[in-house]
């Protein structure tokens, strides 16, 4: 005998019970599709809970993927700009190098090293990149040209500075030997003696005049013909009274039979600066300035000196 499985159904309406008689085989049918069914509903479930999860996750990747891609094509931008700068600043450099030439020229100065090429860039000066370029296919051949350059520039750049240190440092030079360098009158006048041989008012012999004698009134300003250094102020000998200024580089100028002295021994004076009054002090037959010109101590003739 088969067995069976009874289900009493109940009703709450008041009907009478009702037994379902159900056989062994369909009681596991109907078990095994009750099991299938719950099967499929968790799997579906579980299945839109992970296709949802995979779309959150691609949105957040397509979001992601999307910020990235506009910080390339920025700093894609920000290469080409980056290339569009250096050779802009090349530019500069060899105009820079160009205008320290002709300052050299104009100054009359040689370069250190003899060198008419821009150094660090190998004797030429590198095309211009090419900051126009589709950066998806050159990107990596610019970035390493812009590098290289950029070496270039650095190297050219500090070759650039110290050029410019040593033009500046030979400027100074010439500028304190020009100023050093007696070039103006030293005092207003008629010139009554020039340099060289001529007959002495005094002893009627032939003699050499060290100087230029300028003749004007007793307190005729007498001014210094360049920068320098007072040597000496004081009485000597036939001179009368005299001013020495030194300006270095082996030159020296001296004002004699002075009558009155207004600067003192090391005091420095510029060209132009008041330095003494005209007068008759020593040897003299009036009021009148001895002016003397000396290179390494040897007299020479002052009115080579005298510019204005």
């Amino acid at each position: 005998m088969r067995k069976q499985f009874t289900l009493i159904l109940l009703s709450n309406s008041g009907s009478p019970l009702r037994q379902v008689h159900l056989s062994a085989p369909v009681v596991c049918l109907l078990l095994a599709l009750t099991l299938l069914l719950a099967g499929f509903v968790g799997y579906t479930a579980y299945d839109y809970a992970v296709v949802k999860s995979q779309l959150t996750a691609k949105a957040v990747l397509d979001q992601e993927l999307k910020r990235k891609t506009e910080e390339i094509s920025t700093q894609r931008r920000q290469i080409q700009k980056f290339a569009g700068d250096i050779n802009a600043l090349k530019q500069q450099l060899v105009a820079l190098h160009d205008f320290q030439k002709q300052i050299r020229i104009i100054a009359n100065i040689d370069a250190p090293d003899k060198q008419d090429t821009l150094h660090g860039m190998g004797g030429s000066i590198p095309e211009d990149l090419d900051a126009s370029s589709d950066l998806r296919k050159k990107n990596d051949g610019l970035v390493r040209a812009m590098h290289e350059q950029l070496d270039q520039l650095d190297t050219a750049a500090l070759h650039q500075e110290r050029e410019f240190e040593h033009l500046l440092e030979r400027i100074h030079k010439q500028h304190n030997l020009l100023a050093s360098t007696p070039a103006i009158r030293p005092t207003d006048g008629w010139i009554t003696s020039r340099f060289g041989y001529r007959q002495s008012p005094f002893t009627g012999r032939r003699e050499l005049h060290k100087g230029l004698d300028i003749s004007n009134r007793t307190g005729t300003p007498i001014l210094a013909t360049a920068d320098g250094v007072v040597r000496s102020v004081g009485k000597n000998g036939l001179y009368g009274l005299t001013l020495v200024i030194d300006h270095g580089h082996g030159l020296q100028t001296r004002y004699a039979h002075l009558n009155k002295a207004l600067k003192k021994k090391r005091e420095h004076v510029k060209r132009g600066d008041v330095i003494a009054q005209m007068g008759s002090s020593g040897r003299s037959t009036g009021p009148h300035l001895h002016y003397e010109v000396r290179l390494n101590g040897v007299p020479v003739n002052p009115a080579k000196y005298i510019l204005n």
